[in-house]
């Protein structure tokens, strides 16, 4: 700070010496001045400029110092009050800046939630006529047209479920039922909402569950399950998906492994990033990269560890590692 303090204040400083030094040069070249008397008086006025300068030094940095220490997450008020007109300048031209940011911000928030809250209105609009059209599906007799508009059905449903979640994840921590749920209800529901997309794939499902109630909310737990079924689904062909579950050191874990193409192992690191899809298949256009991400953000709110293996060309494994009650006391802070 010294070294500031002299940069910013140099040219006063130099004024000082010059002022202090002229005197001493006059007398030098003026044999008719005496030079002690001279002397004397700059060395006097040297010891109260300097002591000057150090009273300042500390006045004039004080509040400069509070700057750099500023924690930046607060505002201008955590400030000291300025103790000069200059430092008054900065502190009012702050504070006027950060209550603008503020008004900014809060602009900003309530036109996010109106998109969110029309989003969703619009959401919950579409699924009216997805209802109607199930029930026109199912009444269809033709099973070649009936396959096929149950799975573009099935992916329309399912984009719509994942942009409600997605809007909802932000706020997830109120929304939450934390209970001991029964898994297989969950994990049966989800299957039979994919059944018509696995019959055309000719994929079957192989359950065995030993550990049956996990610590959970059913709801978000159920999306979770539908992401990496429909992944699993989505890249399998005429092959089984084994879903189970057991338990290991009080955690209740479940698998779910396919036999489909796999991960690559370059990529297998980044399958929870936002918006990653893939650099092997990487002009797959139905891939939006969101699944597994909203996925891992509902998992991390519910204190599941996801973990995923693969081997490239020979399937994938999800692992969901389940709480037990004291994380969730740690998390609410009971």
């Amino acid at each position: 700070m010294i070294r500031k303090y002299i940069a910013e204040r140099r040219s006063w400083l130099l004024l000082l010496a010059v002022v202090h030094l002229l005197p001493l040069f006059i007398a030098s070249i003026d044999v008719s001045i005496p030079l002690m008397p001279i002397l004397y008086s700059t060395l006097l006025s040297s010891m109260v400029c300097i002591v000057f300068l150090v009273a300042r030094y500390y006045k004039e940095t004080k509040f400069i110092k509070q700057l750099e220490a500023w924690d930046h997450t607060c505002g201008p008020e955590s400030l000291k009050e300025a103790g000069s007109p200059f430092e008054r300048v900065v502190e009012e031209s702050m504070s006027a800046q950060a209550l603008h940011y503020k008004s900014e911000a809060s602009g900003h928030l309530l036109l996010l939630e109106q998109e969110k809250d029309e989003l969703t209105a619009w959401i919950h609009e579409v699924k009216t006529p997805l209802t109607a059209m199930r029930l026109v599906i199912d009444r269809l007799t033709e099973e070649s047209a009936k396959s096929k508009l149950e799975y573009e059905w099935l992916r329309i449903h399912h984009l719509l479920d994942r942009q409600l979640h997605q809007r909802r994840i932000p706020f997830m921590e109120n929304d939450l039922y934390v209970e001991s749920a029964k898994l297989e209800p969950i994990l049966f529901q989800e299957i039979k909402d994919l059944r018509s997309w696995c019959m055309q794939k000719r994929i079957g499902f192989d359950v065995s569950l030993q550990a049956e109630q996990v610590l959970t909310d059913a709801k978000w737990l159920g999306f979770i399950l539908r992401q990496i079924l429909t992944n699993a689904v989505k890249y399998s062909e005429s092959s089984d998906i084994k879903v189970s579950s057991c338990e290991e050191n009080g955690h209740v874990v479940v698998e779910i492994q396919d036999q489909g193409r796999g991960i690559s192992a370059k990529d297998l690191p980044r399958i929870f990033e936002r918006g990653f899809t893939s650099t092997t298949m990487h002009q797959d256009s139905a891939a939006t990269g969101m699944g597994l991400y909203l996925a891992q953000k509902a998992a991390d709110s519910l204190r599941i560890r996801m973990e995923a293996e693969s081997t490239y060309g020979s399937g994938t494994t999800f692992r969901l590692l389940f709480p037990v009650a004291n994380d969730f006391d740690v998390m609410m802070g009971m």
